[in-house]
């Protein structure tokens, strides 16, 4: 058996797309997965299965998701070793950039196409800066971003099925899970 993390995106954003860690681990478990954990209410979880195949394990959660809750939850996977190399990864870059004063992760569904790559990297700007590494894009943003030009809302139409997080739970997230 292997172990995923999955990661939610947009839910507990309002009254109307609540989705409490319980439920998330009764819904990962109604698939057959098993050892489940959840890491703060912002839809993380780590669980065990025979499966293999991503896009399989995606579907077989969004599906479940969706029966528990009545809405669909876009679900983003990686295997525990991807999502430790790429938490290292994210530690590096963050290195080459000591005066950012936010890295957000987007932890993306599919990888982009190179003419998509070029176009997150040129929404950067003085104010900050979008660096594309696999299925991760780095927004790393200056102190005052909030009046600058870089825009990671902008960029983050241009991701495809994606959702974020604070370097800070990256790190945990890995650390306490890979």
């Amino acid at each position: 058996m292997s172990t995923y993390l999955a990661f939610l995106r947009a839910i507990n954003l309002g009254a109307k797309r609540v989705f409490p860690k319980d439920e998330i681990r009764r819904a990962v478990e109604s698939v057959g997965f098993e050892d489940i954990a959840t890491h703060i209410n912002t839809g993380n979880v780590r669980f065990t299965t025979r499966m293999r195949a991503r896009g399989r394990i995606e579907d077989a959660l969004e599906r479940a998701f969706f029966e528990n809750r009545g809405f669909p939850v876009p679900t983003i996977v990686f295997r525990a070793d991807q999502f430790a190399d790429l938490a290292a990864s994210a530690r590096e870059v963050s290195a080459t950039r000591p005066d950012a004063a936010r890295h957000y992760v987007y932890l993306l569904k599919d990888e982009l196409p190179d003419d998509v790559i070029a176009q997150v990297e040129a929404t950067s700007g003085p104010a900050g800066e979008m660096i594309v590494r696999g299925r991760a894009v780095h927004a790393l943003l200056a102190p005052g971003y909030q009046n600058g030009t870089v825009d990671p809302l902008q960029a983050a139409k241009l991701l495809g099925i994606a959702t974020n997080r604070n370097l800070t739970v990256v790190n945990a997230l890995a650390d306490k899970w890979c």
